[in-house]
């Protein structure tokens, strides 16, 4: 897409892509995915049993994002769930430098091992772009642009 424009199309494009995801939907689709820590931080994982708590949970908030996509009136879904699994991604990354100290006595995390930042936000941008493509052909399916 940017191949063959010049510095100013660049910027315009860049811009453009920014400003496309709905940001407050996306921010509150993060704090939705924040029942996963939650889970792991109360316990909860452990007494309902891993790793099958995780995984219903990611399944769930999964559907949740999916059916954000799908159902609300979200202009572009593919960047606003992009933008949610970055979001939940940094602040799963700012909460455990925060928590860590204070539950383990010691940080632990991306923060403490600063080589795992960029693959949580991959792993967690992935996830969104998933379930925006997921969002996006249910879209297609029921007849919405």
């Amino acid at each position: 897409m940017l191949v063959g424009m010049n510095t100013y199309e660049r910027k315009a494009a860049a811009t453009t892509l920014l400003r496309r995801p709905s940001w407050l939907l996306a921010l509150g689709l993060a704090g939705v995915a924040l029942v996963r820590p939650l889970f792991s931080i109360t316990g909860l994982s452990d007494s309902l049993g891993k790793p099958a708590t995780p995984l219903i949970l990611t399944a769930v908030i999964s559907l949740v994002w999916i059916a954000a996509g799908t159902l609300r009136r979200v202009r572009e879904p593919l960047p606003t769930l992009v933008a949610a699994g970055l979001a939940y991604g940094l602040a799963g990354i700012v909460l455990s430098g925060i928590l860590s100290p204070l539950l383990d006595g010691e940080p632990d995390g991306p923060l403490a091992h600063p080589q795992a930042i960029i693959p949580v936000l991959l792993v967690n941008a992935a996830w969104g772009a998933v379930c925006g493509a997921c969002a996006l052909g249910l879209r297609r399916l029921r007849g919405q642009r």
